[in-house]
């Protein structure tokens, strides 16, 4: 099967950095498997995902989109990239433009991709919250109106408003409380099932990734250290980084 996304032996060094903040990395994202990308602060996680969304260069090596060398400079594939691999970002409070409704933070990425406008968009924006659970009246709103967990709601829906093939997940619960987290997960986990939708999850928590992600990838340094199909890796990790990352992961205590 052809990788949506590919790295291909990427690496990637920030100016004057005295080390390469990613080095030798490949993994591939295929349609249809959900992908966990691990690592403490510092593995790597934030470049990883520049590279995935197209914002950065690879210093080395190279990115592909559908197996192709992803060039920024080509205005016309970026644009089918943009419209393809959407993002939701960590904090859904400071993500959301709070001068702006609802309806047109959701619309943002039509009217910039130039995919609808006027009643169709209104349309997609209007099933766009359906498929996250929100009222019809939300689009109205403003986002100073609803708890973090439905700000994080809308996020998504703007994010599948385009009905991208990737959705990259950059540490999409981690600012929610328990239970807002879980409801997140499953909004995700569903989107994944009924849309066809790949989700990319970048987090510190094995645990979160167990829940989604049928592939994992653990960074460390700024390096692969270990990557598998999640059950493998949860249940032999080969790395000791990775044992130290399943340790941590909360787990109730025997009755």
């Amino acid at each position: 099967m052809t990788a949506i996304l590919e790295l291909r032996d990427a690496g990637f060094q920030y100016r004057r950095a005295a080390a390469p903040a990613l080095q030798g990395v490949s993994l591939a994202v295929e349609a249809g498997r959900s992908v966990g990308l691990v690592g403490e602060s510092g593995a790597g996680k934030t470049t990883l995902l520049s590279l995935l969304l197209g914002l950065s260069t690879p210093t080395t090596g190279e990115i592909l989109f559908d197996g192709a060398p992803l060039d920024r400079r080509d205005r016309a594939r970026m644009r089918e990239f943009r419209r393809s691999v959407q993002t939701v970002f960590q904090d859904p409070y400071s993500s959301l433009d709070p001068r702006q409704s609802v309806g047109r933070i959701v619309a943002e990425p039509l009217r910039s991709l130039r995919i609808a406008s006027g009643a169709d968009a209104r349309d997609r924006v209007a099933a766009a919250l359906r498929e996250v659970a929100l009222p019809a009246d939300a689009a109205e709103r403003y986002p100073h109106e609803f708890s973090g967990g439905q700000r994080q709601r809308i996020a998504i829906a703007r994010a599948i408003v385009s009905r991208p093939r990737v959705l990259l997940a950059d540490e999409p619960v981690s600012a929610l409380d328990v239970t807002t987290r879980i409801q997140i997960i499953e909004l995700l986990g569903e989107l994944s099932e009924r849309e066809g939708l790949t989700v990319v999850m970048v987090s510190h928590d094995l645990g979160v990734v167990a829940s989604l992600c049928e592939q994992t990838v653990v960074l460390q340094g700024g390096r692969v250290v270990e990557q598998g199909p999640t059950a493998e890796v949860l249940r032999s990790p080969a790395d000791a980084y990775t044992r130290r990352l399943l340790a941590s992961v909360p787990r109730l205590p025997a009755p």
